[in-house]
């Protein structure tokens, strides 16, 4: 899942961090939004401090891996046989264009994750490149000494279905709050 407001509200309250805002859809079970890059780093050094467990943000390559959900099609589902399991501006959910659905409310892909396409768009690791030209080979994160410029993946309630493939990417500054933006975890160890 994402991270959801709840866990994101007990980092801010053990760190003395500003709460980040929920847009008044609430604090329980939604994805955390209004959160920048630099926020949702501190989040996986506490949650590893606090755990004993390493976590840390996706590289944006097994952000792709994982959203695709052991497909190669443009979304873990098949788009022409079922119903879309998506939050997005035009997907057929309650939620569509008017606020984020509490997470895990889509059905999981095949991995088990749940809301790889939609809901929010979800921060990485990477700094943004405007190509995979000299993207490195093993999935790692792309870094670049004074990198400000972050990958997002994954579309959200705000965004037009195409907007969900799992190979759509964009970018923003990495201390942008957005209505539409939170972050997911992977535990490295």
């Amino acid at each position: 899942y994402a991270v959801s407001v709840a866990e994101s509200d007990r980092f801010a309250r053990a760190t003395g961090r500003r709460l980040p805002h929920d847009e008044k859809w609430g604090r329980d079970g939604r994805p955390v939004i209004n959160v920048t890059w630099k926020d949702a780093r501190a989040y996986v050094r506490w949650l590893s401090k606090q755990t004993g467990h390493q976590y840390r943000l996706p590289t944006e390559a097994e952000w792709e891996y994982a959203a695709r959900g052991g497909t190669t099609r443009d979304y873990w589902w098949d788009l022409a046989a079922s119903t879309i399991k998506a939050n997005c501006f035009n997907c057929g959910s309650e939620w569509d264009g008017n606020s984020t659905a509490p997470v895990g409310n889509f059905a999981a892909n095949s991995l088990g994750l749940h809301d790889t396409a939609g809901n929010v768009q979800e921060w990485t690791e990477d700094c943004y490149h405007p190509s995979y030209q000299g993207a490195p080979a093993d999935g790692s994160a792309r870094e670049r000494m004074g990198c400000t410029k972050r990958v997002v993946r994954g579309g959200s309630y705000s965004s037009p279905l195409e907007s969900l493939r799992s190979n759509k990417r964009s970018h923003y500054d990495q201390d942008a709050r957005i209505d539409n933006l939170g972050f997911r975890v992977v535990r490295v160890k």
